[in-house]
């Protein structure tokens, strides 16, 4: 089935096409980029960085979260079709899989505890309980990034 796909038109499109790759891995940076600063401002924001923006505010910006993660899928998914077979063998491109879905729910969590605690924040001027939950997101995402790097760079072991 993979070597299905790796044969497909669309893969080998992919592969041949000038801008096909160049498009969709920037589009996929993109959808990196926004995913990974805009969790680095929700979680500097709940450490007490960026005192002008109310707590209540941050709910708003995990919109632009989910943009940045169905972005990522997306792109993600067409990248991968085009060399599924390395990618199954490929242990940083496991690794980067496995913290993207770790991402994903701890940032299901984070935004829950936002909307949930967001204007108790407000009130009391600090956002105390969030801590441990921000960093570990924040960590995740940063892991899954740089385990998609080494995805680029060193491929599959095998």
């Amino acid at each position: 089935m993979l070597e299905a796909l790796e044969a497909s038109q669309y893969s080998v499109w992919m592969r041949n096409e000038l801008w096909g790759w160049p498009l969709v891995l920037t589009l996929h940076a993109f959808g990196t980029a926004l995913v990974v600063g805009f969790m680095l401002i929700i979680s500097l924001r709940l450490v007490g960085l960026f005192e002008t923006i109310p707590y209540a505010t941050l709910r708003r910006l995990f919109a632009v979260v989910w943009i940045g993660v169905a972005l990522q899928v997306l792109t993600g998914l067409a990248l991968w079709i085009t060399k599924p077979t390395e990618y199954v063998a490929d242990i940083a491109f496991m690794l980067k899989v496995a913290l993207v879905l770790a991402g994903i729910v701890l940032t299901f969590a984070f935004q829950a505890m936002v909307r949930r605690e967001a204007d108790s924040w407000q009130a009391a001027g600090a956002a105390s309980s969030a801590a441990k939950l921000v960093a570990a997101t924040l960590l995740v995402w940063c892991g899954a990034l740089v385990a998609g790097r080494l995805t680029a760079h060193l491929g599959s072991f095998s």
